[in-house]
């Protein structure tokens, strides 16, 4: 077992962890967590031996192999399978063992056929099949084993690296925010690996559902502590809560936290029978009511500013043809995002998500159709390139008041403060600022242009939990449309109410939730290759019924338009009662000198009960219709 006595550790001078103790025994799978530079990562080089305790003592079994994801890889003319073989060191050291005793340079046959049986022991002539199962699992096709490693860019190539710690037969595995280049059906199948993995485990993640299926345990560093809590993720932040909810302090912030999370979760809960996706964003956002305590000391806490006047619809694609020079990846009939869509881009990497992101930003990728923009447009785009184009020498808030000349100092500041830019860090230069705070910078610059149509391509990677809590929240509230592609399937659950599906070239409405998305790529993973004739029949079937089906939607789509006018209506409505409620609940309001702002908070709550009343009614005589018709399946 890993064993922490009293252990103390800083790194250029500055402390991390004092006195830790506790035990790791074999098997266990720990969630590493803690805020961006609270030690992490050092935790990490500690147990590598990498870094030397201030104090204390950190006693790993001596033979114990450590297997971790290199940062870098150099372009080398090695095959991807071979590389990924590497990763075994003892299998490569019998293999070159047993080359030079067949090419003459030993002669001792008893030691041959030990380092044979050895192999046997290791399974190393099945390594080759294992090492492609791997490769397969995390998105390479056949063809791409045999391609050199300086044929891939810096994304697949931290794949073949986390590939090569997964073919080394480890004792403890040390996994560094391992799904940043994943996409989601990658992050299933490593998940599904890891719940296989016989040794221990110890993963930096900040994807709360990955956290969730893979560990039984999480280590939180916080305040120069380290805390060992029992359970996935989810049981963490619910027994972090228990104790942050004794902060009489921070009590009130939660619980208007909790009431914001409440006004959602009343919008969709009468339609939870009726559409998947409503019944998973309203699973998700229980889940978050339940664990809002747990981040009421987030240093993160910003919306959207209201989004400018919107035309309908605000973007339309027909009959596009997406993809670069002369090869088109995806084939989209048609396309139109209308005010308040929020739509999820669902496919493998390399599918053509961020081909059609492009496409929908800025027409980069349009090679055939057309793009029409609605009158007054205004889109909000934010990719991972977007970093580079950060003027390094400037600050974050000479970067606003280059978009916003007229706007006082302190108004910036006061919002570059909600994205952690406080103080001097808002007036510093953001050329050596993390990836992190890179991230927070372009999505503060995104919102303060008052988009009424944002584009996210992978908005989280870099972002720690409690920034992604917070851009949920804000995306929940957000009014205006909105497409996303991200691996973290808590964002897309929480915030997406439809998504499509990019594959086989085509992009396609995608009937079910994330839920149901694992499902149909674990079936698929597991279905036998049909003969030519019977994919034909099949797909025909399919097309067929794909009509019916959107023959049943459009009869549906204008009730579902109403009855999503209605809801917004509500959830304003919603919000300012309870608005009103905890302004009655303040014991100053019942002084005889506020005697003339009572009656207004109760004038005003008459109005908003009646108007309530009212717009429920109307929502029901809705519904009503929309279950008479028929079913869709």
């Amino acid at each position: 077992m890993i064993q922490f006595k009293q252990l103390t550790f800083s790194r250029a001078g500055k402390p991390l962890v004092e006195a830790a103790s506790f035990q790791l025994h074999p098997g266990h799978r720990v969630g590493l967590t803690g805020a961006n530079g609270a030690g992490k990562s050092s935790l990490f080089a500690l147990l590598r031996g990498e870094l030397v305790a201030d104090a204390g003592e950190l006693l790993v079994p001596a033979y114990w192999v450590i297997a971790h994801v290199a940062q870098e890889t150099p372009a080398l003319a090695q095959s991807a399978l071979d590389y990924t073989l590497d990763g075994d060191e003892e299998l490569r050291t019998l293999q070159a063992s047993l080359a030079r005793a067949q090419a003459g340079e030993a002669h001792d046959p008893l030691q041959v056929s030990e380092w044979h049986q050895r192999l046997a022991d290791i399974d190393g002539y099945s390594a080759e099949a294992r090492a492609s199962t791997l490769l397969a699992g995390l998105g390479f096709s056949q063809a791409q084993l045999t391609q050199p490693v300086s044929d891939f860019s810096g994304g697949w190539r931290m794949r073949l690296n986390l590939a090569r710690a997964l073919m080394c037969r480890s004792d403890l595995l040390l996994l560094d925010e391992p799904t940043n280049h994943l996409d989601i059906e990658a992050v299933i199948w490593l998940e599904g690996w890891l719940g296989a993995y016989r040794g221990t485990l110890l993963l930096i993640s900040h994807d709360r559902e990955f956290l969730d299926n893979t560990v039984n345990h999480i280590l939180h560093i916080e305040q120069h502590k380290l805390d060992l809590y029992r359970g996935g993720y989810s049981d963490f932040e619910r027994q972090r809560a228990e104790k942050l909810v004794l902060q009489q302090v921070s009590y009130q912030k939660q619980q208007q936290q909790m009431a914001h999370l409440q006004s959602y979760i009343d919008r969709f809960r009468a339609k939870a029978t009726k559409a998947r996706q409503a019944q998973s964003r309203i699973k998700a956002l229980e889940r978050m009511e339940r664990i809002s305590a747990a981040h009421i000391d987030s240093p993160f806490s910003f919306s959207f500013r209201d989004a400018s006047p919107a035309p309908d619809p605000l973007l339309v694609l027909n009959q596009a043809s997406l993809g670069y020079g002369d090869k088109a990846l995806v084939r989209l009939p048609h396309l139109a995002i209308r005010p308040g869509e929020r739509i999820g881009l669902l496919g493998k990497n390399g599918a053509g998500k961020s081909t059609l992101i492009k496409a929908l930003a800025q027409s980069e990728t349009l090679l055939a159709g057309e793009r029409v923009e609605g009158k007054d447009l205004r889109i909000g785009y934010f990719a991972q390139h977007q970093l580079e184009q950060l003027v390094a020498s400037d600050s974050p808030l000479q970067h606003l008041q280059r978009l916003d000349g007229g706007a006082r100092e302190q108004e910036l500041l006061d919002f570059l403060g909600s994205f952690d830019f406080r103080g001097e860090m808002a007036k510093t230069p953001c050329g050596p600022f993390s990836g992190g705070e890179k991230s927070r910078l372009a999505l503060a610059l995104l919102i303060w242009k008052r988009p009424n149509l944002i584009l996210l391509d992978e908005p989280t990677n870099h972002l720690d939990i409690e920034m992604r809590h917070a851009l949920s929240l804000a995306l929940q509230a957000y009014e205006g449309g909105m497409v996303m592609v991200s691996h973290d399937r808590t964002l897309l659950a929480t915030c997406c109410e439809k998504f499509l599906l990019i594959a086989d070239g085509r992009a396609e409405v995608f009937d079910g939730d994330l839920e149901d998305y694992k499902q149909y790529l674990l079936k698929l993973a597991s279905a036998p290759v049909m003969p030519a004739r019977e994919q034909a029949a099949k797909q025909n079937s399919y097309h067929q019924q794909k009509a019916e089906r959107q023959a049943r939607l459009a009869e549906r789509r204008p009730l579902l338009k109403a009855l999503s006018n209605l809801e917004a209506q509500l959830a304003k409505l919603e919000t300012e009662k309870q608005v009103l409620e905890n302004r009655l609940a303040e014991s100053e309001i019942y002084n005889p000198e506020q005697k003339t702002a009572l009656q207004t908070v109760l004038m005003t709550q008459t109005t908003n009960r009646q108007q309530l009343e009212t717009i429920e009614t109307e929502w029901l005589a809705l519904q009503e219709q929309l279950e008479a018709l028929p079913e869709i399946d």
